[in-house]
């Protein structure tokens, strides 16, 4: 599924609407893989074979309505969705962390999720699913969230393409390789602040 993703992605038009589809899909149903390619659209960008700002408005437009869509499940279907697809130890710790950071962090760290592997799905799914966080307040921040991950991972991808237009495989290497660095640092400041909070 991966790579018949990955392949699908060319110079034609319909690459706007493919990027726009998979960043929605991953909002909600993680395990399609939206930064591979909103990063890859954006190497073809840099090659000149796509527009780098509609590839930059699909990616951002996808997440957005895709982060709409869980906040509204959380909303709705909230201890049904739980039950059936939270299930799972990881999928609950995850629930739970969403849960105290919006306590802790309130809005902030809807932006701060967008940029987590599956945290972003249980951020938006839990600010719709602890029903005290209003969605005209989730809309503010989450427009925001879209658009600055739309733009960074899209010009990951451009910029890495333009600086190996010849070789636009390694320009691919360079975008995936600062995505994951940035992730991990995400994760390990995460993950040192749980320590700390639970030492003191």
């Amino acid at each position: 599924m991966f790579e018949s993703i990955v392949d699908a992605v060319s110079g034609s038009s319909w690459t706007y609407v493919l990027v726009f589809a998979i960043a929605m899909l991953d909002a909600f149903f993680p395990l399609v893989p939206s930064e591979t390619v909103a990063i890859t659209a954006g190497v073809l960008a840099g090659a000149g074979d796509l527009n780098v700002f509609i590839v930059m408005l699909a990616a951002a437009g996808g997440a957005f309505v895709g982060d709409n869509i869980s906040f509204g499940l959380g909303h709705f279907f909230g201890k049904r969705t739980v039950d059936r697809f939270f299930s799972g130890e990881k999928a609950q710790k995850r629930l739970q962390w969403a849960e105290r950071q919006l306590e802790q962090r309130g809005a902030y760290i809807i932006v701060v999720a967008r940029f987590i592997p599956g945290g972003r799905t249980a951020t938006t799914f839990t600010a719709g699913y602890v029903q005290d966080f209003p969605w005209h307040r989730f809309l503010r921040y989450d427009a925001l969230a879209a658009a600055i991950w739309g733009s960074y991972t899209v010009l990951l991808g451009y910029f890495g393409g333009k600086t190996f237009e010849d070789a636009p495989w390694k320009g691919l290497l360079l975008a995936f390789g600062v995505a994951l660095g940035v992730t991990l640092v995400i994760e390990g400041v995460r993950h040192l602040r749980g320590r700390m909070a639970k030492s003191s």
